[in-house]
């Protein structure tokens, strides 16, 4: 006697959420851009043409070559041109994406995990701590983020670790409002009475119960805080007072070709600045949909 067995598929809550999450065509094409890219960046000495940064591998009769030009041995065919210093701008771009990303990831993930931490407890506990964290929250938010972080940047000089500090202290307090929000919502949930009256500690209540609850906008808000950041290093950069020369980013490489703008030099500038758009806009449409796919009450039916 034959038997049939049907075997069916659990669908675990990764899958549902990738599910969900490739649903849409154009965040799947964010999504795919995004990965393309940080790929770039990760293993840029790898595919870079050359080394940017290696003074052994630059020529500055190669400066200001148009695209498609070869060197003068016709070893190497700078493909996006070169910039004043004879750079090849696809090598240089690659790694300016490098530390873009790697600036705007920190940044991010270090004021996550203070606004975070100073969120939940500001609305766990309530009260003084409250006040006192959110007073100094609505402080900072009083001010625009790129001026606290010129101020910052012109006590401080330029660097990534000083860059990396200007941007936290301008975002840690959107998460801090935001994490503080939805713990006072998590706070008057039965879970949490019982918790409380188990007589669990208050650490344990806040990272262990509360934390995993409050998550969800506090990711979408990371992911476009990342984009943001991004943007606000490439416009100090552009400004002369973000990353040093020996380390420039998208914004340094922007702003190398400026002045050569009017005079036909077009690439040195347009090149990065495309690169930083379309690293800015992956964010963005990974961001958007993460917002959709988190918050079911915003997916679109």
């Amino acid at each position: 006697m034959d038997a049939t067995i049907t075997v069916t598929r659990i669908e675990t809550p990764f899958r549902r959420f990738a599910r969900n999450f490739f649903a849409s065509k154009v965040a799947t094409l964010g999504f795919i851009a995004l990965l393309l890219i940080v790929l770039a960046a990760i293993f840029a000495p790898v595919i870079a043409p050359q080394n940017p940064y290696d003074l052994a591998q630059i020529d500055i009769m190669d400066s200001r070559l148009e695209p498609g030009t070869q060197n003068f041995d016709h070893s190497l065919t700078y493909v996006l041109g070169t910039d004043e210093q004879g750079r090849d701008m696809l090598s240089a771009i690659l790694y300016g994406v490098r530390i873009s990303i790697i600036v705007g990831v920190v940044s991010t993930v270090i004021a996550l995990l203070i606004g975070l931490t100073l969120g939940l407890f500001a609305g766990y506990f309530g009260g003084r701590v409250e006040s006192l964290i959110m007073r100094i929250a609505d402080i900072q938010l009083s001010f625009p983020p790129i001026l606290v972080a010129l101020i910052l940047l012109a006590l401080m000089g330029p660097g990534v670790g000083k860059i990396i500090i200007a941007l936290v202290a301008v975002q840690w307090a959107y998460y801090a409002r935001t994490a503080r929000s939805a713990a006072l919502v998590e706070r008057k949930k039965e879970y949490i009475e019982a918790a409380s009256g188990l007589g669990l500690s208050p650490l344990r209540i806040v990272f262990h119960h509360l934390l995993p609850n409050c998550l969800p906008p506090l990711i979408v808000i990371a992911a476009l805080q990342v984009a943001s950041a991004i943007s606000l290093e490439a416009t100090l950069s552009f400004l002369g007072i973000g990353l040093p020369v020996t380390e420039p980013s998208l914004g340094l490489l922007i702003a190398n070709g400026f002045d050569y703008m009017m005079s036909g030099k077009y690439w040195i500038s347009l090149f990065p600045g495309i690169a930083l758009l379309l690293t800015v806009v992956a964010i963005n449409l990974v961001a958007d949909q993460l917002r959709d796919v988190l918050n079911p009450r915003l997916q679109t039916q």
